[in-house]
């Protein structure tokens, strides 16, 4: 079920699938979660950049990393990063499966990571390929976060960064300040109905709770 926007509603059902069967581009393979647009303004590829966030309320700037790897590498390289946010951590589950403009947050409290990591793999299904599900792993106290979003980005959020580049450089992610990311033009999501039972599944692994109707920060 691809959620399409802007120019893909404007392809025949022929055209849609044969985009959404094109996993590779050059040496870089996508996950089944997301396509780029059909004229491939962003040709994907491997590599990370510097960024920032700044909170809209306080005027609070993040140092932020945020990379692209390829699928064989992706949900290993992700566990790497978060073994920087320490041994407890906080996780939030992100879902945009009835919703096509915005996503709800499910958070859950005081985890181990040992734990964390072996749900995570056994999910890896639902995490790498389905276009509505995201995750972030929060460490409040050092006010650092590792996200793999539903684009299948890898985000690290809060000094010091450090750790997250030399991960990244170890698994062959290279800073490129030139690199843009799929999210930064038109795009195309894809879940299915198989995907969202799986979501089910993982949201009552990890004991989650929907607290989208409360002003929850992650820090």
């Amino acid at each position: 079920m691809p959620v399409a926007p802007g120019s893909f509603e404007r392809l025949s059902d022929e055209e849609l699938q044969v985009h959404m069967g094109i996993k590779t581009y050059g040496t870089f393979e996508l996950t089944d979660a997301i396509r780029p647009s059909y004229d491939v303004q962003i040709a994907p590829r491997q590599g990370f950049r510097y960024d920032k966030y700044v909170d809209e309320a306080s005027g609070a700037t993040t140092p932020v990393i945020m990379a692209a790897a390829t699928r064989p590498i992706l949900l290993d390289t992700f566990l790497d990063l978060i073994d920087h946010l320490g041994n407890v951590v906080d996780v939030v589950l992100e879902t945009s499966h009835h919703s096509n403009s915005h996503h709800e947050d499910l958070y859950r409290e005081h985890i181990d990571v040992p734990v964390l990591k072996s749900i995570l793999m056994e999910f890896e299904d639902v995490l790498i390929n389905d276009g509505c599900t995201g995750i972030a792993v929060i460490n409040p106290m050092k006010k650092q976060e590792v996200q793999l979003d539903e684009h299948k980005l890898l985000i690290a959020y809060g000094a010091p960064l450090d750790p997250f580049r030399e991960t990244l450089i170890g698994a062959d992610v290279y800073p490129d300040n030139k690199i843009r990311f799929i999210t930064e033009a038109e795009h195309v999501h894809s879940s299915s109905e198989r995907m969202y039972d799986r979501f089910l599944q993982l949201q009552t692994r990890l004991g989650v709770e929907d607290e989208s109707s409360e002003d929850t920060a992650a820090w």
